[in-house]
């Protein structure tokens, strides 16, 4: 049961969206508001081709993920990367909680000023590692990388690719509009992820404690559970009397997290600089004897700030096949190695591939459903109240997001329906914070949470454990975000 617990509620969660379809009707908006035009239910040649439609559309995600377990499938064979893990850990000692804290930080102030939160999963597994090789467990774990990432995405302040659609719909020209509210939001948002999180540990270290002193026999015990906690995810230790060199294993994840940074962070259309694509059109222009060099060796790409994770994905198996040259992996041990970091990859990027074929059975683009549910259930919503209400409109952004499931797809959803009914525009940089900042609360949580289940499904969290972790983080973060927006409706 527990095994597949988040395969079970994924494919509920798929069920349910189908089930919706014949619910609710179809209809479309313009100008003049929304026109309801009866229905159109999903059946099930239709659900067979909302999969092939996903796999279309999605599939470089899954790749990803693949790809990503066979990178760290080719670094548990490298002895190194586990001594650079080690020497951390031993570094860290006695700091154990403050490293955590640093750990939410970045990730969270990564993804609120460069919205490259999928690209930092390329991360996680080490991360992961890192946690559990410090003592604590999967559930930590999942904490630190999850919770932090959609503080970042709540707390939005640059990251343009999350909220160009918001910017666009409200025509709201400054990425700085209402940037003081964002900041209180992840400032008070990490304040709690890391407070909740140090309860959490505290309150295990109690059970432990408890456990330990009532024989030798449960100490034993505990050492064997902890032996299995990390088993799986931390690469075997290395013999001490064993000779190897870490540099290469540092400088390619150091040269990695370099690249995620500056390729995905949208420097022109959060910043305003052009510098990269200047450079890359200087390269893709230089000549030598009237022969485009360069322009024929790297071929088609894009200058940083606007990668897609189809460039990332070039990069991440360039560096696996560069780490296994340095470090003289036969050819088939590299084979046999990526593979079985690709099969332990397999069950999240299944995962995620079915949250996509939910999405797909509520796209707008893709049929006219989208316009049935959607825009049916928030026109309602929204039309309770003249002008913009807080509370109506946090409860459309929650819905939003559980449909759409990514942040571009979910405010374009919603905020279609918003001028027709909305008049008064001075609410615009309001709605823009409440649907930001409801998105990345609510995707702590929802069954439709590509990166939460994902991550849930390889560290082999059961859905129903994580939600009685995170409940109360839940509704304090809740609390947060609805008195920051009252303060702001009555400023």
């Amino acid at each position: 049961m527990k095994k597949h617990n988040i395969f079970k509620v994924v494919l509920i969660t798929l069920l349910v969206m189908v089930l919706l379809t014949w619910l609710f009707p179809v209809g479309t908006i313009s100008t003049t508001g929304y026109s309801e035009q009866g229905r159109a239910q999903i059946g099930l040649f239709d659900l067979v081709n909302n999969t092939l439609a996903a796999l279309s559309y999605f599939g470089n995600i899954v790749i990803y993920i693949l790809i990503v377990g066979g990178f760290y499938g080719i670094l548990s064979k490298i002895p190194a990367y586990r001594v650079v893990l080690d020497k951390l850990v031993t570094k860290f000692k006695g700091k154990e909680k403050v490293v955590l804290s640093i750990i939410m930080v970045l990730l969270a102030v990564l993804t609120s000023v460069g919205g490259i939160q999928l690209g930092l999963v390329v991360f996680f597994p080490m991360l992961i590692a890192l946690i559990l090789l410090m003592g604590y467990d999967k559930v930590v774990a999942a904490l630190t990388v999850v919770g932090s990432t959609m503080i970042g995405i709540a707390g939005t302040t640059f990251g343009y690719s999350n909220i160009n659609v918001i910017m666009q719909a409200l025509n709201i020209s400054k990425i700085t509009s209402e940037i003081l509210a964002k900041i209180v939001i992840l400032v008070l948002g990490l304040v709690l992820l890391i407070f909740n999180t140090l309860m959490y540990i505290k309150k295990q270290e109690n059970k432990t404690t408890k456990k330990a002193t009532k024989a030798a026999s449960k100490i034993k015990k505990e050492v064997v559970a902890k032996v299995d906690e990390i088993e799986g995810f931390v690469p075997e230790k290395v013999s001490a009397r064993k000779k190897v060199s870490s540099w290469p294993v540092i400088t390619v994840l150091s040269v990695l997290f370099i690249i995620v940074v500056l390729s995905l962070v949208s420097w022109s259309g959060a910043f305003k600089i052009t510098v990269f694509e200047k450079a890359t059109e200087a390269v893709t222009k230089f000549e030598l004897f009237k022969f485009p060099l360069f322009a024929k060796i790297l071929g088609t790409f894009n200058p940083f700030g606007t990668w897609t994770i189809n460039d990332l994905n070039i990069v991440i198996v360039l560096f696996t096949l560069l780490l296994a040259f340095i470090y003289k992996m036969e050819t088939d041990e590299v084979i046999d190695a990526f593979v079985a970091g690709a099969k332990k990859a397999l069950a999240p990027a299944f995962i995620v591939f079915l949250i996509y074929v939910c999405f797909v059975c509520t796209l707008s683009l893709y049929q006219p459903f989208q316009a049935s549910f959607n825009i049916f259930m928030y026109n309602g919503l929204l039309s309770l109240t003249k002008e913009f209400n807080i509370f109506t409109g946090t409860l459309v952004a929650i819905l939003a997001s559980v449909f759409n499931v990514e942040p571009s797809y979910t405010f374009q959803s919603a905020l279609v329906v918003l001028p027709t009914i909305i008049k008064s525009t001075s609410d615009y940089s309001i709605v823009a914070v409440v649907f930001q900042s409801v998105y990345g609360l609510t995707m702590l949580v929802a069954p439709t949470s590509v990166i939460l289940m994902g991550t849930l499904t390889y560290l082999e969290i059961p859905y129903t454990k994580w939600l009685k972790t995170v409940w109360k983080l839940v509704l304090e973060l809740l609390a947060v975000l609805l008195v920051v927006f009252i303060i702001l409706a009555l400023v």
